[in-house]
């Protein structure tokens, strides 16, 4: 609130101070207008820094006088296109789809310890997982390690019978 009452009674006050409209304020003036519309100096010294500047500007203002262009037709845009965003998003749920049906090839255990070990945003330890399964950490990595071997073999087998590799 104490901004909107800044910015609205600025010109007014700056003008009854006889300070001029395209220049910084006199401290006296400064403290005179804080004092007066209960803000601090601080924000009274920015707001008329900002009015200062000049007000705002318009991006279809022609760049030249014979009218040829706006600056809005210079503007580079650089988030993703369109087409981008879909053709991502249905790499991601080809991908999704492709790894779902590869974790078909593993059995149980298998596609517990990959996902728990690989597939997760907080992986469990070998340790973890030796106890769930009753053997040693090692064999738990031995099947961490084969289950990932099958997986891509599966994957990439899937991929070519659906033609999504190079011949």
């Amino acid at each position: 609130a104490a901004q909107k009452k800044l910015f609205f009674n600025l010109r007014r006050m700056k003008k009854n101070l006889d300070a001029y409209e395209d220049t910084d304020l006199h401290p006296d003036d400064v403290t005179k207008i804080a004092t007066t519309l209960g803000v601090s100096e601080t924000e009274v010294v920015n707001m008329n820094r900002r009015m200062m500047m000049g007000g705002d500007a318009s991006l279809n203002v022609s760049l030249r006088e014979e009218g040829e262009g706006q600056w809005q037709d210079i503007l580079e845009d650089d988030t993703p296109l369109q087409d981008e965003i879909v053709a991502e998003a249905e790499e991601k749920t080809m991908r999704h789809d492709l790894l779902v049906e590869a974790m078909d090839s593993l059995n149980d255990r298998e596609r517990d310890i990959l996902t728990e070990r690989r597939l997760t945003e907080d992986p469990k330890t070998l340790e973890e997982l030796s106890q769930v399964y009753h053997v040693s950490r090692e064999r738990v990595r031995q099947i961490e390690v084969r289950a990932f071997e099958k997986l891509q073999k599966a994957m990439t087998r899937i991929a070519g019978e659906r033609r999504l590799l190079p011949a």
